[in-house]
């Protein structure tokens, strides 16, 4: 008997079940993408991850998606944009998860605006902007009358609007979740260390020397790891500009406009839900150098940031990741809206 009649005869059977391609294996209610090893292992060390899933198109070093019996999953994508934006795209569309409710944190640490935050402080995003879609000229060859060496693509000059083709320079996440988001993690408790301190100490800003605590601001997202009072001005003036004035800028990563990317592609595709999706930074250094030093010397300093940064990354995102598992009957309607005072 032939191969193909052994397998019908024992599927009419009853004796084998059929395979389904795209026959979703788990449905997340949370998803937590981190970036790297640093970033996953506080969620290692702490969740009960029973089951691991692998998925095609991760990267060798993290092949699969941990998750809990209870619902909760955490994914590390590799660090930069090409990684972010593969690994978030192979979840998707391989089919093995069923995302159509599950709310995406990503928890991540970056890099601060000391006017708008300290070492280990944690900041909840309502805008993501694409700092890479931009034109620029080497500093040595900048007009005298130009701010910086920074222009949107097809405008005149810096600080003047021209129209954007890629689709995805801008996002504005969801409100109601931001807000539930910060409600519920506003009195975290954060971690600092004494070489934090230090360090922060160099600055002048109320913020920057103040303890770390959780807020809500914008990140700006660069696969270039810019650092320095100018180009932190100029990334800044950049976000504010295409945003139209309303981002408030505060940190700076290499990721999330790439995963925001490629989970908008799963939403269009109707596999998953883009107004569950909530982007936490975590300070680990600051963008520009302390008054009396110079950005080649500040950008290698060991400001003490790290160790924090990533413990606060999980101390918050695991708040609201938490919260949202614990009483989904209420979370997996939406994100549930502030109650009226």
């Amino acid at each position: 008997m032939g191969s193909r009649l052994i397998v019908a005869a024992l599927l009419a059977a009853g004796l084998v079940r059929p395979l389904a391609a795209d026959e979703p294996l788990f449905a997340p209610k949370v998803l937590v993408i981190t970036m790297f090893a640093g970033e996953a292992k506080p969620w290692l060390d702490e969740a009960s991850f029973s089951r691991k899933i692998a998925v095609p198109g991760l990267t060798n070093a993290f092949p699969d998606v941990a998750c809990s019996d209870d619902g909760l999953c955490m994914t590390t994508t590799g660090m930069g944009y090409a990684n972010a934006a593969s690994s978030i795209a192979a979840i998707v569309l391989s089919r093995k998860l069923d995302l159509a409710k599950t709310y995406f944190v990503v928890a991540g640490i970056a890099g601060v605006a000391p006017a708008l935050g300290t070492l280990g402080s944690a900041h909840w995003a309502r805008y993501a902007v694409d700092g890479g879609l931009q034109n620029e000229i080497d500093a040595r060859e900048i007009p005298s009358a130009w701010s910086s060496g920074y222009l949107e693509i097809g405008a005149p000059a810096p600080g003047e609007k021209a129209e954007q083709h890629y689709g995805d320079q801008v996002y504005r996440l969801n409100e109601d979740l931001l807000q539930a988001a910060f409600r519920l993690t506003k009195d975290v408790e954060l971690v600092d260390s004494d070489a934090a301190k230090a360090y922060r100490a160099k600055y002048r800003d109320r913020a920057a020397t103040a303890p770390p605590q959780v807020s809500i601001c914008d990140t700006i997202s660069s696969d270039t790891w810019w650092f320095g009072a100018r180009l932190a001005d100029a990334m800044a003036a950049s976000a504010r500009l295409v945003t139209d004035g309303e981002a408030n800028p505060c940190t700076t990563q290499q990721e999330d406009n790439a995963t925001l990317t490629a989970l908008k592609r799963g939403a269009d595709a109707g596999l998953l839900d883009f107004n569950r999706i909530a982007i936490l930074r975590t300070a680990s250094d600051f963008d520009r150098e302390p008054p009396g030093e110079g950005a080649a010397q500040a950008l290698t300093a060991k400001t003490g940031g790290f160790l924090p940064s990533v413990a606060n990354a999980h101390r918050v995102a695991a708040r609201l990741a938490q919260a949202i598992v614990d009483d989904w009957a209420t979370w997996s309607a939406g994100p549930p809206k502030a109650a009226v005072q």
